[in-house]
């Protein structure tokens, strides 16, 4: 059994990895297909490298801006904070500069872009913030983050009771703001706004589904190897409890999960492979706090939820 658990786990870590460069791309090609032949700006890291790609005159490409920024904040959130990054936070970092590059080298430049949007700011703002924001939510969604200003608010957070949301919306204003010095527009301004705002709200609206939680309960004769490839393979704690049945007069054991929604069927696939048998609840609950879900600091603090 171990090598057919093992190698399922490696197909999901490459279906993820996959998953998380898909969703980057996705989000350079809003970048630089959309916002950057609009001539607007937008949040973020990708804010200040387009900001920087236009004041030198495009003598330096977003993507080593990007790199330069993001490793800069790492080294500075570890030596301040102490904080480590997963293997998959630096992938992305690293992956999203590759496909700035990439883009930004096989896309060819014109007023017009590729899609011929050039000409219409509105549609161009909105529409980047929709794609860029389904990009960085399959990311988030497989366990990925590009960094950037998540990191300063990581930072600030440390030393001051203040909300990463709080952090990341002044973050932006103020990168969004200093696209003034550029072109001395306020209309690059509010269509920058935009963005921002397409894109903040996309990204709840796809990983809405994903931040909701079930709470399974589980009734099977095998209780003890449920628990265990539940907790070994969803990844996710695992309670036992108490129960009896009222018909047979049998006291057994009710296992009991809670876990993402999004990660339900994975859960319901390993309890149909250890007893196909088994009596199997399924309900919706609301305010999941602890490890694994939202952390109850974030919470007292009236901070944004980690993804």
């Amino acid at each position: 059994m171990k090598p057919i658990t093992s190698g399922l786990a490696v197909g999901r870590t490459i279906k993820e990895y996959i998953l998380i460069t898909f969703g980057l791309f996705l989000y350079a090609f809003g970048w630089i297909a959309i916002i950057m032949p609009a001539g607007i700006v937008g949040g973020g890291v990708g804010g200040i490298s387009l900001l920087v790609y236009h004041a030198t005159g495009g003598a330096i490409p977003m993507a080593f801006s990007m790199l330069a920024i993001n490793g800069v904040l790492i080294v500075l959130a570890i030596r301040m904070i102490g904080v480590s990054f997963s293997t998959k936070t630096l992938y992305a970092i690293f992956t999203m500069s590759l496909a700035m590059w990439v883009m930004q080298t096989w896309i060819p430049s014109s007023p017009e872009g590729v899609l011929g949007l050039g000409g219409d700011k509105l549609l161009s703002a909105l529409l980047a913030g929709v794609v860029c924001g389904i990009g960085v939510s399959i990311c988030f969604a497989q366990g990925g983050s590009a960094g950037g200003t998540d990191i300063i608010a990581m930072i600030i957070n440390k030393y001051r009771a203040i909300s990463y949301g709080k952090v990341i919306m002044s973050c932006d204003l103020v990168i969004i703001g200093l696209s003034y010095f550029i072109d001395a527009k306020i209309a690059t301004i509010i269509y920058s706004l935009v963005v921002v705002g397409a894109l903040g709200y996309t990204l709840d609206a796809v990983l809405e589904g994903s931040k909701q939680s079930s709470q399974i309960f589980i009734i099977t004769k095998h209780y003890a190897e449920m628990a265990r490839r539940l907790a070994e393979e969803a990844g996710r704690g695992v309670t036992l409890l108490d129960a009896q049945g009222w018909y047979s007069g049998q006291e057994t054991k009710m296992v009991m999960v809670v876990t993402r929604k999004a990660e339900s069927s994975n859960l319901l696939r390993i309890v149909r492979e250890v007893d196909p048998e088994a009596f199997i609840t399924v309900g919706s609950v609301m305010g999941v706090y602890g490890k694994g879900f939202v952390p109850l600091e974030n919470v007292a603090k009236g901070g944004r939820k980690k993804r």
